[in-house]
């Protein structure tokens, strides 16, 4: 049987899954990605890195699950959307470390934006907000605090990409230099609904088009590596959440998944229509197969494994991430901490780049438990957020299963409160990478192996659904006090 390859280059780690035909994983590798904070509110990357760890992650796995290069019908890739990269175009080196996703440093140049009017024509155009999450500021930042950038640049010189497109570019020893449409509709830069890179943003932004990769579908011929010890084809492409949303198999519109990594992603797919919303989320390219697109609904989250992770490494206060539900199984249920994780700001629905983190509600019987608690709550409290505006941006959402993935769904009591304060029913799959399932489908559809979307998905099996066993009222009353603790950290 022929084995799939999946790399999931993510934001604290790159991992490669070897799956057979049938999308059964059979073998695993990971590494740990450094993380960078060169100054308050800066996040990034060392690109040598993130390509290194790649292709060693993709070489360990095959060799545990026992193949060669021949046995691989092909390859596909997903990543950390929006984090944004330069680099040569004739030796593949990047010219600066990689911008992240959740770096702020543009969010002065978003408000000029914002405030000289551009907003409105950006959300038309691309289904975004303008805020620093975005690829387009980051790259017009590199492109003017890199010496000589620009004008390489200008030039044709350079290569801008997000991670796919650099990790293409080297795997295929810089022979193509191209991305998918769910990732070039991250950027800012990208017409979602002609599925063209937009001249007029790309003045706006000062960005030469130059640069640009090609846009190919999400499953299409994407070249060929020679380096795992043999030829073998990369035949599929998506962002990590478009690619999680494709392995939770949903295909129908009113489908919804939620991944629960360093953020977290609600995704609420509308099939050929483009919602456009009023309540602050995202309009964006779910996928695009033989080119035709689906688009989705998107609240981004951006702090949720990642505040876990606080716990750890910025606390003290727990030494492993399973511990955080352990004690807030145990925490007093009179206490009614919250911990609001605006690290690097709001995402959806309050886009707030400002805004600063704070735990409220202490007392002086609060302690690490209650802590523990209330980081857990703010994921799935924000996750309500979400849903309630998906739900007044498309009336026809009304009864819901929320698909859920990610590191942080292994804790029974995280979901089981997350059910409870949606008032829905959270399905957790067998396989919870399904960011890495999602890229190996893709593969496996450009090569023949399965079915397209809309026949029977086979690859998607429910290992426990959590039922809501709260209150209506008690959920209410929780959600009021969570948005009370919210709008104190708000900027002014």
């Amino acid at each position: 049987m022929p084995l799939l390859l999946a790399l999931d280059q993510g934001t604290t780690s790159t991992r490669a899954i070897a799956f057979d035909a049938r999308l059964v994983p059979l073998a695993t590798a990971q590494m740990d990605l450094p993380q960078h904070f060169p100054a308050p509110g800066w996040v990034e990357h060392e690109p040598e890195d993130i390509a290194g760890h790649a292709i060693a992650v993709l070489r360990e796995a095959l060799a545990k699950a026992g193949g060669t290069a021949r046995d691989v019908a092909g390859i596909g890739i997903t990543n950390q959307r929006e984090t944004t990269l330069l680099w040569e175009r004739a030796t593949g080196r990047a010219v600066s470390r990689a911008i992240v996703w959740q770096d702020r440093r543009t969010a002065a140049a978003c408000h000029e934006f914002r405030a000289a009017g551009h907003e409105p024509l950006v959300t038309a155009r691309t289904g975004l907000l303008l805020d620093p999450y975005f690829s387009a500021t980051k790259l017009a930042w590199l492109l003017d605090n890199t010496p000589g950038a620009r004008a390489a640049a200008e030039r044709g010189e350079l290569c801008f990409g997000t991670v796919e497109s650099f990790l293409l570019f080297r795997l295929t020893e810089g022979r193509v230099h191209a991305t998918d449409a769910t990732n070039a509709a991250r950027t800012m830069l990208f017409e979602i609904h002609r599925g063209i890179w937009d001249a007029e943003l790309c003045a706006l932004f000062r960005v030469p088009m130059g640069i640009l990769p090609e846009v190919r579908d999400c499953a299409a011929p994407f070249g060929e590596t020679t380096l795992l010890g043999g030829s073998i084809p990369i035949l599929g492409m998506a962002g990590d959440q478009q690619a999680a949303t494709m392995g939770q198999a949903c295909f129908t519109p009113g489908m919804m998944k939620s991944t629960y990594g360093t953020g977290c992603f609600a995704l609420l797919v509308t099939g050929a229509e483009a919602v456009a919303s009023s309540n602050r989320l995202l309009t964006t390219i779910a996928w695009q197969l033989q080119g035709k697109r689906a688009y989705a609904l998107e609240g981004s989250i951006f702090m949720a494994g990642a505040t876990v992770q606080w716990l750890r490494d910025g606390l003290g206060i727990i030494q492993h991430a399973r511990e955080a539900g352990e004690w807030a199984a145990h925490a007093n249920p009179a206490e009614r901490v919250h911990l609001v994780p605006a690290f690097t700001g709001l995402g959806a629905p309050w886009w707030d780049a400002a805004a600063r983190g704070a735990i409220l509600g202490l007392t002086r019987a609060s302690g690490r438990a209650e802590i523990c608690r209330a980081a857990l709550e703010s994921v799935a409290l924000q996750t309500s957020d979400l849903l309630d505006a998906m739900r007044r941006d498309w009336p026809a959402l009304q009864e819901t299963v929320l698909r859920v993935d990610g590191g942080m769904v292994a804790s029974d009591w995280t979901m089981q409160f997350l059910a409870d304060i949606l008032g829905a029913a959270v399905d957790r799959p067998e396989v919870p990478e399904t960011t890495a399932l999602g890229a190996a489908y893709l593969a496996g559809l450009q090569a023949g192996l399965l079915p397209p979307p809309g026949d029977a998905p086979t690859h998607w099996r429910l290992e426990r659904r959590f039922l809501p066993g709260m209150a209506p009222e008690e959920a209410a009353r929780r959600k009021s006090d969570w948005h009370h603790a919210v709008r104190s950290v708000l900027s002014p």
